[in-house]
């Protein structure tokens, strides 16, 4: 049975990463390890190490992507919260078997590596959750 092994990050969506640094890093101390633009998904990131976890940071890059319209529809704030699983194909089977609407059928694969795939916010009481499988 595959398992949950750790919160890899919180996401928060944002309009300006620089004006939102002002609170995370400005006010909190936090460090940001690297900001990165992840064309595959129209998105620019600050990554804020946290422990063994991080906050990320999350801007749009385009005006037609699902960050987009999901940051016009419900504004800036939490967008998801991300797990780390052992075997992400036998969660998303596991999460299908019981009727768990899935953005993602199957995982996706970013250019480090990692396994990844949404669960849809209806089927996690309003939260948007996302699976990662880190690579061996």
């Amino acid at each position: 049975m595959p398992k949950i092994t750790r919160i890899d990050h919180l996401a928060i969506l944002v309009e300006d990463i620089e004006a939102h640094l002002a609170f995370w890093r400005d006010a909190l101390g936090m460090e940001v390890a690297q900001v990165k633009d992840i064309p595959a998904e129209a998105a620019q990131i600050a990554f804020l190490p946290l422990g063994g976890s991080e906050i990320e940071l999350v801007r749009p890059t385009t005006t037609d992507s699902g960050l987009a319209k999901y940051l016009e529809k419900r504004g800036p704030g939490m967008h998801h919260v991300c797990l780390q699983v052992d075997d992400i194909e036998a969660m998303l089977a596991q999460l299908k078997a019981k009727g768990i609407q899935l953005i993602n059928d199957t995982p996706k694969l970013s250019a480090d590596g990692k396994k990844y795939a949404f669960i849809h916010p209806k089927s996690a009481n309003g939260v948007m959750v996302e699976l990662y499988e880190l690579p061996e």
